[in-house]
């Protein structure tokens, strides 16, 4: 009898099983068992103030207020609530200002997206390269990320001001103009400002997401791109966007979203005015709520979350990778 012989029987009769096979006996599989079990309901005991408070605060708010949509809802008159309906939906759509508001939003939208993919792209193209005092540049360039939306609506305000704006001093000491400007007060330039307060305001969020995509890139990609003779266009369309094309769609969908549901900013600079010329779907459902028409807000609401949804999955839907299926 062998050596290996003997210590497989030896095993067997102590209930042990061999390195090479065989089950592990029941009472270690019952006690990773309850050993997940006691992990499982650790994690959801730490999650769980997290999950009432969002429940709470959020998921009910959402709820609550989704009522009030179907209702004649007005603080003028608290003793009338009955149901009306869709009634409030088709009050939003008959408004004449809400022809407005759709065009403003969708000038507001692309109008700030595009700038800042491009400008953001091109700063981190930028940020990415190794100089000094780099770190320097980046806390500039993410540092307006840091401030208030609404403050930053103050300070734009104060700088395209007619009487003692910053910009009009610039551009008439530059030559560019010979009169002031009444940049928030003129319906046709008013969009204009607030949407270069908004681009300045939104190339950080780009630079931040696209930088951090780029410094993933092995450098042997670039280096084998050089080494095949390829230029610098041939090597951002090729290799660069196709690397962090990904990213590069969520960041996108993220920035559209953040920008439809931004009236901070428009509120600080002009409140919607004038002649609702700058006013956007959102600071359109503020002004409502404002006036004390909870019913027709909650419905304007609910067709922005709508809306929202059904962007968001034809973009995913349209943006995704294909991936090839083999056998």
């Amino acid at each position: 009898m062998t050596a290996a012989s003997t210590t497989a029987k030896t095993r067997a009769r102590s209930g042990r099983p061999s390195r090479k096979g065989g089950a592990p006996p029941a009472h270690g599989a019952r006690r990773r068992r309850e050993f997940t079990t006691r992990r499982g309901l650790l994690i959801a005991a730490f999650m769980a103030p997290a999950a009432v408070f969002v429940a709470v605060f959020t998921y009910y708010p959402v709820i609550a207020g989704s009522q009030m949509a179907f209702r004649n809802w007005k603080l003028t008159d608290l003793t009338d609530t009955s149901w009306v309906g869709l009634k409030n939906f088709r009050d939003v759509f008959t408004d004449p200002a809400w022809g407005t508001v759709l065009a403003n939003t969708a000038v507001w939208v692309v109008g700030s997206i595009v700038p800042q993919l491009v400008i953001g792209f091109a700063l981190a193209l930028w940020l990415r390269r190794r100089f000094r005092f780099r770190g320097v540049y980046q806390a500039l360039v993410f540092f307006p990320w840091a401030i208030s939306g609404f403050l930053i609506g103050i300070l734009f305000r104060w700088l395209f001001n007619s009487e003692f704006g910053v910009v009009n001093d610039l551009l008439q000491k530059a030559g560019l103009i010979d009169e002031p400007i009444a940049w928030l007060a003129d319906p046709h330039k008013a969009m204009v400002a607030v949407l270069i307060a908004n681009i300045w305001y939104g190339v950080t969020f780009f630079t931040i997401m696209i930088l951090a995509a780029l410094q993933s890139i092995p450098d042997e990609l670039y280096e084998a791109a050089a080494l095949d003779g390829a230029g610098k266009a041939r090597t951002l369309f090729q290799i660069t966007i196709p690397y962090i094309r990904t990213t590069l769609a969520l960041t996108v969908l993220l920035r559209i979203i953040w920008i439809f549901n931004f009236p901070d900013l428009i509120f600080g600079m002009t409140g919607g005015g004038p002649n609702n010329e700058t006013h956007i779907v959102t600071t359109w459902m503020i002004k409502i709520t404002q006036q004390g028409d909870y019913g027709r807000a909650s419905a304007l609401g609910l067709l922005v979350v709508a809306g929202l949804l059904l962007f968001a999955t034809f973009f995913l839907l349209a943006t995704r990778e294909k991936r090839e299926v083999r056998p």
